[in-house]
């Protein structure tokens, strides 16, 4: 990839991570950027550097690492990715190796002190689920699993009508489609952890 392709792919992730409307997939990556534009860029060194070292789907990876981990997707800036990307990929890689573990021991943690329905219950404001994902205790991957086999996500868009949901909510409907496991595994994981 050259140092214009990665800036391509930098603006249409942050795009896909932010616009409700754009969808990285459907539109193949593409969006509008010219390469004068690119040239005239203070941090264009920070495109040719990565394209000197990571391939295309590094590129991809890093760039989602990145904007998962932000609070706010629309905020990230050249400098952050220059300061702090390196370490967001590396802790995201390690969860993507490490998923069935994670999913693990985070279920079991989450089930064990709590009843399945109180986990989803928003009638009284954030459910328990959205607290421990807040707090640290769940990562954005148990929820957007939790989100393919539950599919808790349609009830609190139409019950929790916060900011801070629907940043999250935003962040799990864009990651679904970049996060690749087992399925079948997770929901047999799943039902020996509820059902014990």
């Amino acid at each position: 990839m050259t140092p214009f392709d990665i800036y391509i792919k930098y603006l249409a992730l942050k795009k896909h991570f932010t616009d409700k409307k754009y969808d990285y997939f459907k539109y193949s990556g593409k969006t509008r950027a010219s390469i004068e534009s690119f040239n005239k860029r203070k941090d264009r060194y920070f495109f040719e550097k990565t394209s000197r070292k990571l391939n295309d789907k590094e590129v991809v990876e890093f760039f989602v690492s990145n904007f998962i981990t932000a609070n706010d997707p629309s905020t990230i800036w050249i400098g952050e990715l220059v300061n702090n990307g390196e370490t967001n990929y590396k802790e995201w890689t390690k969860r993507q190796q490490s998923l069935t573990y994670l999913l693990k021991e985070q279920s079991e943690e989450l089930f064990s002190n709590n009843k399945l329905e109180d986990v989803f219950n928003c009638s009284k404001g954030h459910p328990i689920l959205l607290k421990k994902f807040m707090g640290g205790y769940l990562s954005i991957e148990t929820l957007v699993i939790y989100d393919r086999i539950f599919q808790y996500g349609k009830n609190f868009d139409k019950n929790l009508l916060d900011p801070i949901w629907e940043t999250v909510s935003l962040k799990i409907t864009k990651y679904n489609p970049f996060l690749n496991t087992d399925m079948f595994h997770c929901k047999k994981l799943l039902r020996s952890i509820i059902n014990e």
